[in-house]
């Protein structure tokens, strides 16, 4: 079959199983900014999510640890109780996580989420001055934290109102409660009752903008459920129409299996692997942090059939599987997302193992993960694509003027659906901006669509670096530096990276007493750890400037990737 006509059967098989009495049958309806497309059919809330799934399968391994799915909904019950009870927390008010991917950070997500609060998944990698903005900035009631989070909070200054559970550790100054104690206390104990709507918001997530401090988007339940069914018919139509097998083949003594190893502060580790576990009655096996040689173990000890993660760590397992000697072979998919894929990487995974096939596909924490998808043979003639869009969701490109461009032409990505996020928390300006008069949502990325309407990302608008999956402002790196007194101009700017696909770099117009490292030591106090510019050229004399006196970004970074032969 060509691509031309695999595109074409998808299409057909895609309007049959959505077709008026399907089960995922789609009917138009007016989304919050315009028309969209929607399930009939789909769960009113999370919370219905998680109860229907409840069984004595497996669900999250950690360690020597197994919980089932039942077991985690008791679990989530006691939880939900302990924050109604002891801190007061009722409908919409805000839940913050932020520890390493323990199962204490799902269940509390599944507790938060189920009696009505808002989950507000925190960035793991922030430094303290980002934690206290994400905390003031969100009104976080409570905090779940590890840790290393606790530490970070207990050289803060006091958040008046913030009640601190400490997770995994014990006598923190900065926590109220503990949870171990308090779920021992509380018991089993059924789930509060509390009537949640589809349009309600469950979650904030936030993400780097090209300028100052990050956004906190906001989402509802419909928004994430949606996104959740749009996956599970795009792989029903691939399934039905190819011989590309995604799940356990009959026989093979495998069960549906994931391994967690990107985290579930992103909407890829959140909503691709953990919350698009629940419906599929599909194992979740944990990990701390990223190690591709413990990833390999896990992989064939638990008969993991499904991975996903952005290119370095994907590229991590190929390497892995050529030299670790394990048995990976239940592997049947290695998925993507969060950044551009290099084309050798797409076959290095097809060659790597015996039956995984490569995926990936383009999405947005404003777009609650999805977008497009591409998988096995199609992904592999045409590895520069992110795929054709979902079910439920439509992709325009346009011009300057804001006007539609025919295919093959490059113009601004802008996307419409049903899981398009509702808004930018406390940043009502920003949201307005974000959005075309006719509803679209403007992406910041220059992309064209092919005759077949697959998606092909070719650039950014936005001031933004992708590293490793992880969007960086670049305005918020240069304000940092442009703090810094030896500092008196910052351009920043991403460089070329063969693991991460990009990294930091700047260039500095400085004054005669800089000192590189005494700057850095400067930076590790007000950026995270992968903010940090990897490259940095420091001068004497003004950056260079045009006519009108815009930066020459382009020509820095040019240089800079000349200079360290990257080019």
């Amino acid at each position: 079959m060509t691509l031309h006509n695999a595109a074409a059967a998808r299409r057909s098989k895609l309007a049959e199983l959505t077709a008026a009495g399907e089960p995922y049958e789609i009917v138009p309806a007016n989304g919050l900014r315009g028309p969209v497309r929607t399930f009939v059919n789909s769960p009113a809330s999370l919370r219905e999510i998680y109860f229907d799934a409840v069984s004595d399968a497996d669900f999250i391994v950690s360690d020597s640890r197994r919980w089932t799915f039942a077991d985690a909904w008791d679990d989530a019950a006691t939880i939900a109780n302990f924050l109604i009870s002891d801190c007061g927390v009722r409908h919409g008010d805000r839940v913050a996580i932020s520890m390493r991917n323990y199962p204490e950070w799902m269940l509390a997500f599944c507790a938060a989420t189920s009696i009505g609060a808002i989950a507000v998944a925190m960035n793991s990698l922030w430094n303290a001055e980002e934690m206290a903005y994400g905390l003031a900035d969100s009104g976080a009631k409570v905090l779940f934290a590890d840790r290393e989070r606790l530490e970070l909070l207990e050289s803060m200054e006091t958040i008046d109102g913030l009640i601190v559970v400490e997770v995994r550790h014990a006598g923190s100054s900065a926590a109220q409660f503990n949870l171990d104690d308090e779920m021992r206390r509380i018991g089993t104990v059924p789930m509060p009752e509390v009537e949640i709507a589809p349009d309600d918001p469950a979650l904030i997530l936030y993400t780097s903008g090209s300028t100052g401090h990050p956004k906190g988007v906001l989402s509802t339940h419909n928004n994430v459920v949606v996104a959740l069914m749009a996956w599970e018919v795009e792989y029903g139509a691939l399934t039905s129409i190819t011989d590309i097998q995604v799940g356990p083949v009959e026989g093979s003594g495998l069960t549906p299996a994931t391994l967690l190893g990107i985290p579930l502060f992103h909407v890829l580790g959140l909503h691709g692997v953990f919350l698009a576990s629940f419906r599929s009655q599909r194992k979740t096996v944990t990990m701390y942090k990223w190690d591709p040689s413990v990833a390999a173990e896990l992989i064939e000890r638990e008969r993991i059939i499904t991975f996903t993660g952005p290119p370095a760590v994907t590229g991590d397992l190929v390497r892995a599987a050529r030299s670790e000697g394990r048995d990976l072979s239940s592997l049947m998919t290695v998925g993507g997302g969060g950044a551009a894929r290099p084309p050798e990487q797409v076959k290095q995974i097809d060659d790597a193992f015996s039956k995984a096939i490569p995926n990936t596909g383009w999405g947005m924490t404003e777009t609650n993960a999805i977008g497009t998808l591409i998988v096995g043979p199609e992904y592999l003639g045409k590895p520069l694509s992110s795929g054709p869009a979902l079910a439920v969701i439509d992709l325009r490109v346009v011009d300057d003027d804001g006007s539609p461009v025919a295919s093959g032409q490059r113009g601004e990505l802008q996307v419409r659906g049903p899981s398009m996020f509702r808004e930018y928390w406390n940043k009502p300006e920003a949201t307005a901006a974000s959005f075309a008069e006719d509803g679209w949502f403007k992406t910041g990325d220059v992309a064209f669509l092919d005759e077949d309407g697959h998606l092909f990302i070719v650039d950014r608008i936005k001031d933004l670096i992708i590293r490793g999956g992880e969007n960086i402002g670049c305005g918020g790196v240069e304000a940092a530096l442009a703090s810094h007194p030896s500092v008196i101009e910052a351009a920043v700017y991403a460089v070329p990276d063969e693991r991460l696909g990009e990294e930091v770099g700047a260039t500095l117009y400085v004054d005669g007493s800089f000192d590189e490292g005494e700057l850095r030591e400067f930076l590790s106090h007000h950026l995270a750890k992968y903010e940090v510019p990897r490259y940095i050229t420091a001068q004497t004399e003004p950056l260079p400037r045009t006519g009108s006196g815009k930066l020459l970004k382009r020509q820095l970074r040019d240089d800079t990737i000349a200079a360290l032969g990257l080019g």
